[in-house]
C-alpha cells in the first residue's frame, strides 16, 4: 500500500495552480513538493500547510492505494 496524491494534483489543475504556486502559499520546501509528485512520503505537518492554504481536507488530496 501506498499513499497517492493524484487527487492534490487535479485540485491544482482545477485552480489553475502550478506547483510552484502551492510552494509559496503553502510555505513547504521544494524538496517535499518534489516527494509529493514521487508518492513519497512527507510528514503530516506538510499536509496540514498544503490543507490550509488549499482550504481543504487532507482526504481531498491523497488517498490510500493497493500496488
Amino acid at each position: 500500500m501506498y499513499f497517492s496524491y493524484n487527487k492534490l494534483w487535479k485540485l491544482l489543475i482545477d485552480r489553475g495552480w502550478k506547483k510552484k504556486d502551492l510552494q509559496q502559499a503553502s510555505g513547504v520546501s521544494s524538496t517535499s513538493i518534489a516527494k509529493l509528485g514521487k508518492d513519497g512520503n512527507v510528514t503530516t505537518e506538510v499536509l496540514l500547510k498544503i490543507c490550509r492554504a488549499l482550504n481543504c481536507d487532507v482526504g481531498d488530496i491523497m488517498e490510500v492505494k493497493t500496488k
